[in-house]
């Protein structure tokens, strides 16, 4: 690996130079993007494990594997069906309970005060823990119209310390905007984005009312083709690196959280190594010129669970 200094008086590179440096950075140059702090102050790791469809053993043992490889957020909910298979791959590490950041998500049914806390302790109960590190709303539900009130109770509990942080998933901006009418920020929205499929206005209006956006399906559908597209696989060669890399780390430099599916140990481990390069500002652009404009492949106005 050749590394590169920079020069003390200015004027010492000429403009190629200047490129090649700006390539070449000191690994611990660049910005450490590793975790990212949410509203209210509660930092979370800004890369996880998500583990839909997985379940039963396949789910324990991704999550074992994950965690052996240091990834240190796992992301469940009640309808992966899975708390309960990630809950014991958490009490088989050896790691303490407040190493790992849990995020878990629940359904329309317990979109009232006293459902919402029913929810918490269902799943606090397949998971075996004391507490989540941050529970979503798994969708909106419009025509129960319910989800501002869902959401109010989240706040509660996380004034009571029962939750550590209280967001949405699924929220399109006019959904967003009833929850802030409410006075009350999620601290983050988990939404579909991949290149091809950004949501644009949807990631606007999150960072403009302070929601941290997390990315699900950040790599694409499996028979997308989307780690085959021309610009990732140009990329990814400049910087030794895989498409699927490339494409996190412009998720993570965007200041977005991401949580690939993974059950192979070397895949995860590929997954979570994207912490040593920085895309230059011509290689995010080529990325964000992928968009097709076209919206996430569920409407959450029509579908919810």
């Amino acid at each position: 690996m050749v590394l590169f200094c920079f020069p003390v008086c200015r004027g010492f590179f000429d403009a190629a130079s200047r490129q090649v440096v700006e390539l070449g950075r000191f690994k611990d140059m660049i910005a450490d993007i590793s975790s990212l702090e949410l509203a209210g102050g509660v930092s979370m790791p800004s890369i996880g494990l998500g583990t839909w469809p997985m379940r039963g053993y396949e789910a324990a043992a991704a999550v074992l594997s994950a965690l052996d490889v240091g990834y240190r957020r796992i992301d469940t909910a009640e309808n992966y069906e899975n708390e309960d298979a990630v809950g014991k791959a958490l009490a088989q590490s050896r790691l303490h309970r407040d190493e790992i950041f849990v995020t878990t998500k629940f359904n329309k049914q317990w979109h009232s005060t006293q459902g919402v806390r029913q929810a918490l302790e269902n799943s606090l109960d397949r998971l075996g823990l004391e507490y989540v590190d941050l529970l979503l709303i798994h969708w909106p539900n419009p025509q129960q119209n319910t989800y501002v009130e869902a959401f109010t109770e989240l706040g509660k509990l996380v004034d009571e310390g029962k939750i550590r942080a209280a967001g949405v998933s699924n929220f399109k901006p006019y959904q967003l905007q009833n929850v802030l009418d409410s006075g009350l920020v999620p601290a983050l929205n988990q939404i579909q984005v991949d290149p091809e499929r950004q949501s644009v206005e949807w990631q606007g209006f999150n960072t403009e009312h302070g929601v941290r956006t997390e990315a699900y399906s950040p790599l694409g559908r499996k028979k997308s083709g989307l780690l085959s597209h021309p610009a990732l696989v140009r990329i990814a060669q400049a910087h030794g690196k895989s498409s699927a890399q490339v494409t996190l780390r412009w998720h993570v430099q965007s200041g977005r959280a991401a949580a690939p599916k993974s059950a192979d140990q070397r895949r995860q481990s590929e997954n979570l190594d994207i912490f040593d390069f920085q895309l230059t500002q011509a290689e995010m652009a080529a990325i964000n010129a992928m968009d097709t404009g076209a919206g996430p492949f569920t409407d959450s106005d029509e579908f919810g669970h």
